[in-house]
């Protein structure tokens, strides 16, 4: 798969997906914890807005925290028109954000996310293709995967299993979670509601991981 011309095409499908949106459906709470459906906009537009001096200058300021940097500046991209940030994602889709540690499949994978933390809240089916998944969870157990991820641990033991593709990982003698490819990459990625997608005896280790 070409990461690249992949992540261009899902920068679209979030641009399109965004300005489909009302102003409720913008406010409505995603299923990232700290973010509404607009701020999560702001957050994909961000790598477009604001330059790497800036983040670094911010994560300075916030203690060192690049996550808290980057959920302050969101949220405080957020607070520009819809239009002016999906234009940004539709302008530079072809361009290549550094993504320090978890590389170009950590940005690939994250719009794949984000956008089923806006979509599912909503009741919308709008998804990536089934082979952007593929590339997800081929992905999330990797050690690159846990730095920010999928935390060291998480799949210890368990046994993933797609069933609406040929796709599995771990062995015969693991917990099977079993269920659609975007359910186990939600969950997988700690997003319990996606729990409820999911079968098999490993489906109650993993919840206990999730908290």
């Amino acid at each position: 798969m070409d990461v690249a011309a992949r992540t261009a095409d899902n920068r679209r499908l979030l641009a399109d997906f965004f300005d489909g949106l009302d102003e409720t459906q913008l406010e409505t709470q995603s299923l990232c914890s700290a973010w509404t459906v607009r701020q999560v906009l702001g957050h994909s537009a961000m790598p477009f807005s604001v330059g790497i001096g800036r983040l670094l200058w911010r994560t300075l300021l916030a203690g060192g925290s690049i996550d808290r940097a980057s959920a302050a500046i969101a949220e405080e991209q957020a607070r520009r028109p819809v239009a002016e940030l999906t234009g940004l994602l539709r302008t530079y889709a072809g361009k290549r954000v550094p993504a320090p540690g978890v590389g170009p499949m950590g940005q690939f994978t994250d719009h794949c996310i984000h956008l089923r933390d806006c979509a599912r809240p909503l009741g919308l089916d709008t998804d990536v293709p089934l082979e952007d998944w593929r590339a997800v969870l081929d992905w999330l157990p990797t050690k690159q995967a846990s730095l920010g991820v999928v935390p060291a641990g998480r799949l210890d033991g368990l046994a993933l299993r797609a069933t609406d593709q040929d796709w599995s990982w771990g062995t015969d003698d693991d917990a099977e979670v079993a269920g659609p490819s975007e359910a186990l990459a939600m969950a997988l990625s700690g997003r319990p509601v996606a729990l409820a997608d999911l079968t098999g005896p490993g489906v109650a280790t993993l919840r206990e991981r999730l908290g």
